[in-house]
């Protein structure tokens, strides 16, 4: 007997779970639109965290180019990570995307405040910046699989027209995150309080999207269990932006000690001031109910401690204005007033104009009673002229023929340390070619470069790269630097005020180069003051010093090649 054949199944292979079509509370069109709309606030919101760890890495740690560069290649690599391990819950899209959601609303909105609390309190915030990065890149990169799940599932397409929509709405939602951070979230709300914000958005739009619009793919059970996860994590971001103040002031203690009294955000930079508070206090030496010393930090550097800064404004200042006609001065930063201060004890000097970034510092100078005690008011002298702008840019625009002023005597290069990432453009070839054409013949370019001990080479690299631009150079320094004082691109961790060191300590210096057309005469004017805290032979034995250490061969620094970082 022969069988008889098997029937034919006709018909396609049955569906995956995954891919079966979802039971929406709209149409297919408004629902799938609403999953692009997510698309686009998911990706906002994953930049925002992404910038933001750049930017506070940047700040906590310093050295923008090393932070940005650990920060991004780790959150790529972890996207890639999230992608593989996302394939694991295509099969309940909903409820994996909703749990990744707001995973990442908590860890990307309460990292700000994280790493601060261990860069306060523990000192150190490079593993944790590590950590989550990573954590977030994962939760990242798992978002687009379970996203393309789920867009598929309220309407089937080709997957080179799904993959198409899906990614423009990514790179859209991106390029509004990446604006909004700059010139909303940092500047409005601040870095704690923006990420904080960030984080309950992401949230909300997760909840809306899986337990709205994806509800009836959702168990009871999960449906709850997703409800109150994203409540808490609402509740907790919402006690976070509550707290967000006081937090920021203990935490600031925990750095600055109790003293601190300004804390100020200018747009620029973080503005902090201890001490300096009662009578006398900003004449370098703390007195009983002064408050102690006054001391200015920079986004956590310090750049003025009363007990010193008197030395080394006078060696900065007053060996290039010992070397010619001084009737005309700039100064390239100084927005403190304290180099301000030297130029003003020079009487036939007529005219200083002040090029500083930030008006932030400008208006502490000007207004606080310790910092306009110490710089004598110097910044209110008649013969000041304050521009606030970028030095590099100014330069820029009054060196073109046509616009050139009245060269200048002497040109004061008062700005932050060298081998901080964001500062190198100043201290380029470039930036001294620019100085040069505005000197007078026989004008002096006198410019911090850094500490010539520690960092020796970036000191000569200063050095090295002014003779480039075809300038004489006197290399020089001045015992007396702070412990805390900016001597690197890492900010400072234990920022109570420091002691001063004594002047024949020997082993901390601030280091300085006097430059002109010629080889510039070095020492003091014998007409005017004498400064209170150097004299002839200390400033001669710190050229000395240099003389004999000097670090020949070193190539110059420019924009293209910054060598400050090497």
């Amino acid at each position: 007997m022969i069988d008889p054949p098997e029937p034919v199944l006709s018909g396609a292979p049955g569906v995956p779970e995954d891919m079966t079509p979802a039971r929406l509370p709209v149409p297919a069109g408004p629902g799938r639109l609403l999953v692009l709309a997510v698309v686009f606030v998911c990706a906002a919101c994953g930049l925002v965290y992404e910038l933001e760890l750049v930017a506070l890495a940047t700040y906590l740690v310093g050295d923008s180019v090393t932070q940005a560069s650990v920060v991004l290649s780790v959150m790529v690599f972890a996207m890639g990570v999230g992608a593989l391990l996302a394939k694991r819950l295509r099969c309940r899209a909903a409820v994996g995307f909703g749990a990744i959601e707001a995973g990442l609303a908590l860890v990307g909105g309460c990292s700000a405040m994280a790493l601060y609390a261990c860069f306060a309190w523990f000192g150190q915030s490079r593993s944790a910046l590590v950590g989550f990065s990573l954590a977030i890149g994962i939760l990242i990169g798992a978002e687009v699989p379970l996203l393309m799940t789920l867009i598929q599932r309220v309407r089937r397409q080709d997957a080179g027209g799904a993959v198409a929509d899906l990614f423009a709405a990514d790179y859209v939602g991106a390029l509004v995150g990446g604006l909004a951070f700059p010139f909303l979230l940092l500047p409005s709300f601040g870095q704690l309080t923006g990420a904080l914000i960030t984080g309950g958005v992401n949230a909300v739009a997760g909840g809306v999207l899986v337990l709205w619009l994806f509800r009836r793919d959702l168990s009871a059970r999960a449906r709850w269990a997703l409800f109150a996860a994203n409540a808490l994590v609402l509740a907790l971001l919402a006690a976070g932006m509550m707290l967000a103040a006081p937090f920021e002031r203990a935490a600031r203690q925990a750095v600055y000690g109790s003293s601190a009294r300004v804390a100020v955000q200018t747009g620029i930079q973080e503005v902090v001031m201890t001490g300096g508070t009662g009578a006398g206090a900003g004449a370098g030496r703390g007195r009983k109910g002064s408050g102690g010393p006054l001391a200015l930090y920079l986004d956590g550097r310090l750049r003025v401690s009363a007990e010193t800064e008197f030395r080394y404004h006078q060696a900065l200042v007053h060996p290039a204005m010992a070397g010619g006609p001084h009737r005309r001065v700039l100064v390239l930063g100084g927005g403190d007033g304290l180099a301000v201060r030297e130029i003003l004890h020079h009487r036939s000097v007529r005219s200083v104009t002040v090029v500083e970034l930030d008006p932030g510092v400008l208006k502490l100078a000007r207004t606080d009673p310790g910092l306009s005690r110490l710089n004598h008011r110097s910044l209110g002298d008649p013969r000041v002229h304050v521009v606030t702008a970028d030095a590099f840019d100014w330069l820029r625009q009054h060196g073109l023929r046509g616009r050139r002023q009245a060269p200048y005597d002497v040109i004061v290069s008062d700005l932050p340390d060298p081998g901080i990432a964001a500062c190198t453009k100043l201290y380029s070839q470039e930036f001294y070619g620019l100085a040069a054409r505005l000197l007078a013949p026989d004008g002096r370019l006198v410019v911090h470069a850094g500490p010539p001990v520690e960092r020796a080479r970036l000191y000569w690299t200063v050095e090295s790269t002014l003779r480039s631009v075809g300038l004489a150079t006197v290399p020089y320094r001045l015992s007396g630097r702070p412990e805390g004082f900016s001597g690197g691109p890492d900010r400072t961790v234990d920022a109570e005020v420091p002691a001063a060191r004594p002047p024949a300590g020997g082993d901390r210096y601030w280091g300085f180069v006097l430059a002109a057309r010629h080889p510039p005469r070095f020492g003091l004017a014998p007409g005017a003051p004498p400064p209170a805290g150097i004299g002839r032979a200390e400033l001669q034995a710190g050229r000395r010093g240099e003389a004999r250490d000097r670090m020949p061969g070193l190539p110059a620094s420019t924009l293209m090649h910054p060598r400050y970082l090497d």
